[in-house]
Formats: C-alpha cells, structure tokens, sequence
C-alpha cells in the first residue's frame, strides 16, 4: 500500500502535469491525495520541499528508465551503439511526455514546473554514466578498456555516448515533428557508430 508521502507526490505529479506549478495549491495537493494539509506540511515542510521531492523522484525514475532500456537492448544482444540509441530513445520520447524531465534536460523551467536542482549539464553526466554503467555490467565496455582490436573502451565510449545525447538533445529543443521516433535514433546510432569507428 502507498505511503502518504508516495500519495502526495503522485497528487502532485497529476496537478503538475495539468496547471501551471505557481498556481498548484498544496491544500488542493492535500485533498486529491486524501490526506490532511498538514500531513503534506509534516512530509515536505513547504510548497518548495514538494516540488524539489517531485522533480528527485520523476529524475530517478528517469535515470532509471534509461538503464533499463540499455540492459534490455543488451539482452537481445545488440552492440553498444544500438544500446545508446535505446537509451537516446528514451530520452525522446520520456522528454516528450514529461515536462519536468525536459525542463531538467534543457533548462527551461519557470512558472510551469518546479525548478529542477543544478544544471542541466549535470543531469546529462548523470544519464551518460548510468548509461556507460549498464554497458559495463553487460560487459559491452569493460571498466579499464579493451585492447583496441576487441572494441571501444569505456572512455571512447562516454565521448561517443556524450555526443550521441547531445543530438537526441537537439530534437527535444527542437523536435521534428514530421519524423517518427524511430529516425532521432537511428541519427544517435549513426553518430556513435561514427565516433567509435575513429
């Protein structure tokens, strides 16, 4: 059974999703999550704490989507490139659907979400090494890098993951919206794939 807590952030996330953050009420956060205004006070202390909660929970949950897709991709026995372009396809279409994930992504926050903690930057390190992370625990890229004949090392592998994220950026800024999801990706893929071959 949810917490209170696990409760009133998804009350939130609904509230968030469907108004602006500034005019979201925390008696109205309270009400939809069928608790008192003051257990939602306990839990987070203010308006701020919520927001900051919400944003620490979709960006994990985010982070931890984004190792998933790598290790499914992995297990159906794809090579890195094809795994970062998993990744990058979840960047896409989460970015997409979720406004706090793509203002966290690119900065662009005010009165529509809460503000997302640090920089943007900041979260595309964390995405790159959870991404790097699953590719050595599929042992795709070892820690300490393979001779060059076995394939990429792991910090040939970051810059070609850092660069590919970078274009899957550039389509959550300014998305193509005549393209399917699948072509971003396939654009991903041919970059890492560029990058790895040099």
């Amino acid at each position: 059974m949810p917490t209170a807590r696990e409760t009133l952030l998804d009350a939130a996330h609904v509230a968030v999703r469907s108004q602006p953050w500034a005019v979201v009420r925390m008696v109205d956060v309270a009400a939809a999550a069928g608790v008192s205004r003051q257990t939602l006070y306990n839990e987070f202390g203010s308006k701020e704490g919520l927001g900051a909660a919400l944003v620490d929970r979709l960006l994990e949950d985010f982070l931890d989507g984004a190792g998933r897709a790598v290790a499914e991709a992995c297990r159906s026995g794809a090579d890195p490139a094809a795994c970062c372009a998993a990744a990058a396809h979840w960047v896409l279409r989460t970015a997409r659907t979720e406004p706090i994930v793509r203002a966290a992504l690119t900065g662009c926050f005010g009165a529509l979400v809460p503000s997302p903690p640090g920089e943007p930057g900041k979260l595309a390190a964390a995405l790159r090494s959870r991404v790097v992370s699953g590719l050595d625990r599929a042992r795709r890229v070892p820690v300490g890098g393979p001779a060059p004949r076995e394939g990429p090392g792991r910090r040939e592998l970051e810059r070609a993951y850092d660069a590919g994220l970078r274009v899957a950026l550039s389509y959550v800024i300014a998305p193509v919206r005549e393209s399917g999801d699948e072509d971003p990706c396939g654009r991903v893929d041919e970059v890492v794939r560029a990058l790895l071959a040099h």
